[in-house]
């Protein structure tokens, strides 16, 4: 491992340290609820203030590495290339929103002026992600661990529309919680004008909505079995849909029908933890029943969706709420060697998960590292 992987190491390192000066805990009840908040104390208001510096600082230090790389990334030329085929008024794959901001951004700075336009598309995404850690993150610091050490935030320096469109999924989660469910699809709506796979969020994030706040009946478990029956013996039929989406996948290398093990343990992994935490976190709590079903659905893709074109893509959709249902989870276990047992553990695997993330990020397909920025290289 050469020496620009200290750039991410520190980059996580110094972002989780900041973090740790942001208390939350007071206020995500009130941002889930929605409306306006008067008269608080002025402790509170302090805290709200301080919390607004930390969270800017770790802001600008994620955007301003995501937005100052080049040539970071296996598809990074892909991108610069399809940038100039949009310019030129030529057919591209990408979606009408993704098109029409590239577009926008080469009239304005220039024809084949690739730089400004990552830069905008890396202050976008990392905002998303910072405001879903300010909204629902009650434990903003390991959240935001989570976040980083589970490779979404370093792979959105890859896949900049996906990793988008993954952010503002992150993000709409808030307005399924309140149950302002218009405000939900429109959100969605924006973020499929840049990946259409983003759609998939609207049953799949309703459904666990609904899930939550019912008293789970026989029906709903006979419903889940005809759905596990489905991914099981109408595979053809769901890939049929998947291909008239993207008709490029089908028998492209993305559809190789690998199962993802690495997720399937850790889906399964906070499956046990959320049984073992049932009674004190799930039982009466909608938020961590929420993401409860969707880690439960991610579990159900990872294990019967390897027929699914980049499965581990469409997974993270779902199991990305695991950056708030874990330190939700953890928070309730009574203090005592059991709860530093878990502690150790999720961090432990997380940290794991990053350093092989690390050495993987050298791969041919993969190419986040060596790290190179435009100022210095």
């Amino acid at each position: 491992m050469e020496s620009s992987a200290l750039v991410y190491i520190g980059l996580t390192a110094v972002t989780v340290i900041l973090a740790l000066f942001v208390d939350n805990r007071d206020f995500v009840a009130g941002r889930i609820r929605g409306g306006r908040a008067f008269g608080e104390p002025c402790g509170l208001q302090r805290r709200q203030a301080g919390n607004l510096i930390a969270e800017t600082a770790v802001y600008c230090l994620l955007a301003g590495v995501s937005a100052c790389r080049i040539a970071v990334g296996n598809d990074y030329w892909v991108y610069r290339d399809n940038f100039k085929l949009i310019a030129q008024g030529r057919h591209v794959s990408s979606e009408i929103g993704f098109n029409l901001v590239v577009d926008w951004m080469q009239e304005l700075f220039g024809y084949d002026q690739y730089l400004p336009i990552f830069g905008l598309f890396s202050l976008v995404t990392v905002f998303f992600f910072v405001k879903a850690l300010h909204d629902q993150g009650t434990d903003y610091a390991f959240s935001l661990f989570l976040l980083l050490t589970g490779g979404y935030y370093f792979n959105s320096l890859n896949s900049v529309r996906y990793y988008l469109a993954l952010a503002v999924a992150l993000y709409a989660m808030k307005y399924v919680l309140r149950g302002e469910y218009g405000k939900f699809i429109l959100w969605i709506a924006a973020g499929a004008a840049f990946h259409k796979s983003i759609l998939l969020v609207i049953p799949v994030y309703l459904a666990a909505r609904l899930l939550a706040q019912a008293k789970l009946k026989k029906w709903h478990y006979g419903a889940g079995a005809l759905l596990l029956l489905s991914l099981v013996f109408g595979q053809n039929f769901y890939r049929e849909i998947i291909f008239r989406f993207y008709p490029y996948y089908e028998n492209s290398a993305f559809d190789n029908g690998e199962l993802s093990y690495v997720n399937i343990a850790k889906c399964t992994a906070v499956l046990v933890l959320c049984l073992i935490c049932y009674q004190r976190s799930l039982k009466e709590d909608l938020m961590n029943r929420f993401y409860f079903f969707l880690n439960l659905a991610g579990l159900v893709v990872y294990c019967c969706g390897s027929f699914i074109p980049e499965v581990s893509r469409v997974g993270y959709y779902m199991i990305v709420s695991q950056t708030f249902l874990l330190p939700r989870l953890l928070r309730d276990i009574r203090r005592g060697w059991f709860c530093t047992l878990c502690y150790a553990g999720v961090i432990g695997a997380f940290a794991g998960y990053f350093v092989v993330l690390l050495y993987k990020m050298y791969d041919v397909d993969v190419r986040l590292l060596p790290y190179l920025n435009w100022i210095f290289n």
